[in-house]
C-alpha cells in the first residue's frame, strides 16, 4: 500500500500542534491505521493534547481485546478522551486543552472512519473528491440549519469554533463511517490548516496530477502555505491496493 504523511508548522504559527500517524501494517487487530489530530488550548497544551490522543489511541488498539474494527476504534477514542481530560485536570496550565481526531482503517475494499472535531477525511477517485466526515463545528451546524452557505462558511469569523473535541467533556463520542473502496482510490486525512486554505477542487487536482502520494502531499502543503499558511498543515495519504 502506498502511503505518505507530513505535518508542517505553516507560515504564521510558532509551534506545530498537529500530530499525525500512518501505518500500512497491522496495529493490534487492525490491518492499517491512519490518524490526524489537531490540538488546541495554547502552545504546550495543544501539542500535548494531540500527541497524547494519538499515542493513547495507538496503544489502546494494540492491546484491545474487542472484536471488530468499529468497537476497537470506539474503545480507543473513549480512552484517549479520558486521558486528555485527566491530564488537563492535573495541571491548571493545561485547562481547556483538547484535540480534533480523525482516523481511517483500510481493510480490503472497505474504509472505516472515526471522527471528532473538524479535521477531515476524503476519498478521491478518478472523477471526484468526497468528504466522508462531517465537521463538528459551529459553522457546519449553521450550514445544516440553512443559516449559512458553503461559500460563506469559509470566511466566517467563527469558522474555527468546534463543537466536539477529544478532551471536551466526559461524554464526547466519535462519529463512525464505513465506505466501499475501489482499487486505486486515495484517502486523504487532513487538518483544517489545509482545508481552510485550499478548496476541495484544488485538492482533487493536485492529488490526481502528481505521480506519487509523496509528491501530492508535498504539493498540498505548499498550496496551503502559498495561500497564506495561517495554521499548522497536516496530510496523510493512502492508496487502496485492492
Amino acid at each position: 500500500m502506498e502511503t505518505y504523511c507530513q505535518t508542517d508548522v505553516g507560515l504564521k504559527r510558532n509551534s506545530n500542534q498537529d500530530f499525525v500517524y500512518a501505518s500500512d501494517q497491522t496495529v493490534g487487530q487492525l490491518p492499517s491505521l491512519f490518524i490526524v489530530a489537531d490540538g488546541m488550548g495554547g502552545h504546550a497544551a495543544g501539542d500535548l493534547a494531540s500527541r497524547m490522543c494519538v499515542e493513547t489511541v495507538v496503544d489502546s488498539i494494540g492491546n484491545s481485546s474487542k472484536s471488530g474494527i468499529i468497537p476497537v476504534l470506539e474503545e480507543a477514542v473513549r480512552k484517549a478522551n479520558a486521558a486528555v481530560l485527566k491530564k488537563a485536570e492535573e495541571k491548571p496550565e493545561l485547562a481547556g486543552m483538547g484535540t480534533t481526531f480523525v482516523a481511517g482503517v483500510i481493510d480490503g475494499d472497505t474504509l472505516y472512519v472515526a471522527n471528532v472535531g473538524d479535521s477531515r477525511l476524503y476519498v478521491i477517485d478518478d472523477e471526484r473528491i468526497d468528504q466522508i466526515t462531517e465537521d463538528h463545528s459551529l459553522v457546519e451546524e449553521m450550514v445544516r440549519a440553512g443559516k449559512l452557505s458553503r461559500e460563506q462558511m469559509r470566511d466566517h469569523p467563527e469558522k474555527n469554533i468546534i463543537t466536539r473535541a477529544i478532551g471536551g467533556d466526559a461524554e464526547t463520542e466519535a462519529d463512525f463511517f464505513d465506505v466501499g473502496l475501489h482499487r486505486g482510490d486515495i484517502i486523504l486525512l487532513c487538518s483544517d490548516g489545509l482545508t481552510n486554505m485550499v478548496e476541495d477542487e484544488q485538492i482533487f487536482r493536485i492529488v490526481k496530477r502528481e505521480k506519487t502520494l509523496r509528491e501530492a502531499g508535498q504539493k498540498l502543503i505548499s498550496a496551503a502555505n502559498l495561500a497564506g499558511g495561517r495554521d499548522n498543515i497536516s496530510v496523510v495519504l493512502a492508496r487502496c491496493p485492492i
